[in-house]
C-alpha cells in the first residue's frame, strides 16, 4: 500500500521543503549573529566601531582548546563505535525485534541512553544499528529507523558527560576568563568552575533523563507505520547489502618491520597501560573523584577504549581518519563564536540582556524561559558549546541576580540545546550520508517527537529546579 502521511507528517514535510530551500547553511547563521551582535553593541553600549572590533579580534582565538577538544568528541565517539567489539554487539542487538514498532522503539532506546555516554558514539553506533535491524525487519518503515537513531543529540546527549556546557564548567580553560569572573561573582563560585555534581549528577538531572527516555521512546512507538503503510529501505530504492560489514576492518598482513608494528596489538597494549594508570593515580589524588571529570579526562579515556577495541593502530588510524570529515564544522565556526562573546562580555552587552532576562521572569520561570531561549537560538546557532559562549554572561550574570541554582541554569541551558537539534538537521547530515537519505525524509518524525518534548521539558526545568537552592 502506498503511505497516505497524515496531517501531521504533511505539515513537517512542508515545512522542510521550505527550509532547504530558504535557510542556508550553519555557518551563514554564524556570520549573520556575528553582524547582529557588533550592531546591538554599537547601540546599547557606550562602546565605539573600533572598541567593538578590537573586542572581537581579541576574542576571536579564545576557544581553540575547547574547538579541538569538541572535534575529539566527535572522532572518539565514532572509533569507538566501528570497532570491531561493536560491530558483533550491533549485530546482536539487532536480532532482538521482531514488529516494525519494536524495532524503531529499540533504536530509539539506545540512540538515547548511549548518547548519555557520549554524543558521538550514539549517532554513529545507532546509525549502524538502525541499518543492520533495517537489514533483518524488512517491513520497517526505513526513515522512521533512521530519525530514531538521531533522537539522542535531540533530547540526552547535553544532560551526559558530553554535554558540552556542563563540560566547559567543569572544565578549567574551556571558557574565556572573562565568563568565568561572571560565574564566580566576587568569590561566590571557587574559580567560577561548576562541577558535574550541581548539573549533570544532580537527582533532578536524572529524573529528566529518565522522563525524557520514556517519553521519546513511546512517542516513536506510537509513531511508526504500521506495516504496508510506511516506505521500507527497497521502497526508497535503497541497497543495504552494501553498507554490510562496515564495522569490521580488514587485516593487512606483511613481513615489513614498519607494518608489523602497524598491525601488531603490542604499542596499543602500551597506550592502554599508560593510559589506565595514570586515570587511576588521577581520580585517587582527586579530593572529589565525581568533580575531578572534566572534557580532557573523558577524551583520554574514549580514545584508550578506543585503542583497546580496535586492537592494532592500523585499525585505529583508519577509524580517525573515517571520522575527521565530521569535524569541519566545529573548526570552521568556533573561532567566530568565540568573536561574538569577546563582543558581548568586552563591550558588557551581556549586561544589557541580563537585564532584560531579570525583567521578563521570577525566579521559578526564569529556567523554562533559558530552556525556550536556548531552543530559539540552537535553530540558528547549532552547537552547544559555542552557543553555551555567547549565552553564558548573560544568563548567568541573571541568574545570579534571580538567586537560581546555577547548576540548574546550566541543565536547564542543556534541555533546550537539545530540543533545537530536532528542528535543525546541522548535526544529523553527516550521519545521513549512511542512511541515504536527506534531512527532508526524516524531520517529520523529529518534529513529531519536538511537540511532544517541548511541554514535557517546560514542566520539568520548572517542578524540579523549585527543589534546588542558590547558588549550588
Amino acid at each position: 500500500m502506498t503511505e497516505q502521511p497524515g496531517a501531521v507528517a504533511r505539515a513537517a514535510l512542508a515545512l522542510t521543503d521550505w527550509t532547504e530551500r530558504w535557510v542556508p547553511d550553519a555557518f551563514i547563521f554564524a556570520l549573520i549573529a556575528t553582524v547582529l551582535v557588533i550592531a546591538a553593541a554599537l547601540t546599547a553600549t557606550p562602546a565605539t566601531l573600533l572598541q567593538t572590533i578590537d573586542a572581537w579580534g581579541r576574542g576571536f582565538w579564545d576557544l581553540i582548546p575547547f574547538t579541538l577538544q569538541m572535534a575529539l568528541v566527535i572522532i572518539t565517539g565514532h572509533v569507538l563505535a566501528t570497532s570491531p567489539p561493536m560491530g558483533r554487539l550491533i549485530r546482536a542487538i539487532a536480532s532482538w525485534p521482531r514488529s516494525p514498532r519494536s524495532a524503531v522503539a529499540l533504536v530509539a532506546f539506545f540512540a538515547l541512553a548511549s548518547s548519555w555516554f557520549n554524543w558521538g558514539f550514539s549517532l554513529v553506533f545507532s546509525a549502524v544499528l538502525a541499518i543492520e535491524i533495517a537489514r533483518r525487519v524488512e517491513t520497517v518503515d526505513y526513515r522512521a529507523l533512521a530519525a530514531a537513531s538521531m533522537l539522542g543529540l535531540g533530547s540526552i546527549w547535553a544532560q551526559g558527560l558530553s554535554g558540552s556546557a556542563a563540560l566547559q564548567m567543569a572544565t578549567p580553560g574551556a571558557l574565556p576568563p572573562q565568563i568565568r569572573d561572571i560565574v564566580a561573582h566576587g568569590g561566590m563560585v571557587a574559580g567560577g568552575v561548576i562541577p558535574f555534581r550541581h548539573t549533570i549528577f544532580l537527582w533532578q538531572s536524572f529524573v529528566a533523563v529518565a522522563v525524557e527516555i520514556a517519553v521519546v521512546v513511546a512517542v516513536m512507538y506510537f509513531a511508526t507505520p504500521p506495516v504496508g503503510r510506511g516506505k521500507t529501505a527497497a521502497d526508497l530504492g535503497i541497497d543495504l547489502s552494501a553498507a554490510e560489514g562496515r564495522t569490521e576492518n580488514v587485516e593487512r598482513r606483511t613481513t615489513h618491520p614498519g607494518s608489523w608494528l602497524e598491525h601488531s596489538p603490542i604499542l596499543s597494549w602500551f597506550v592502554v597501560a599508560l593510559g589506565v594508570v595514570y586515570l587511576v593515580r588521577y581520580f585517587s589524588q582527586a579530593a572529589e573523584p565525581l568533580n575531578a571529570l572534566n572534557l580532557n579526562i573523558l577524551n583520554l579515556a574514549f580514545l584508550l577504549l578506543g585503542f583497546l577495541l580496535h586492537g592494532t593502530p592500523a585499525r585505529l588510524m583508519r577509524a580517525v581518519q573515517e571520522a575527521t570529515p565530521a569535524v569541519w564544522g566545529v573548526i570552521l565556526q568556533f573561532p567566530f563564536y568565540a568573536g561574538i562573546a569577546g563582543v558581548i562580555t568586552a563591550t558588557h552587552l551581556n549586561e544589557q540582556v541580563a537585564s532584560l532576562f531579570v525583567r521578563m521572569s521570577t525566579p521559578a520561570t526564569f529556567p523554562p524561559l533559558v530552556a525556550v531561549y536556548s531552543a530559539v537560538l540552537g535553530v540558528f546557532v547549532p552547537s552547544g558549546g559555542s552557543k553555551w559562549v555567547i549565552e553564558a554572561p548573560y544568563v548567568i550574570a541573571a541568574a545570579h541576580t534571580m538567586h537560581v541554582h546555577l547548576g540548574w541554569v546550566v541543565s536547564a541551558y542543556d534541555l533546550g540545546e537539545a530540543l533545537a537539534n530536532l528542528l535543525q538537521p546541522f548535526w544529523m547530515l553527516p550521519i545521513l550520508g549512511l542512511f541515504k537519505l536527506g534531512a527532508r525524509d526524516v524531520m517529520g518524525y523529529t518534529i513529531v517527537v519536538f511537540l511532544a518534548l517541548t511541554p514535557v521539558v517546560l514542566i520539568l526545568v520548572t517542578l524540579l529546579g523549585m527543589t534546588l537552592p542558590y547558588p549550588l
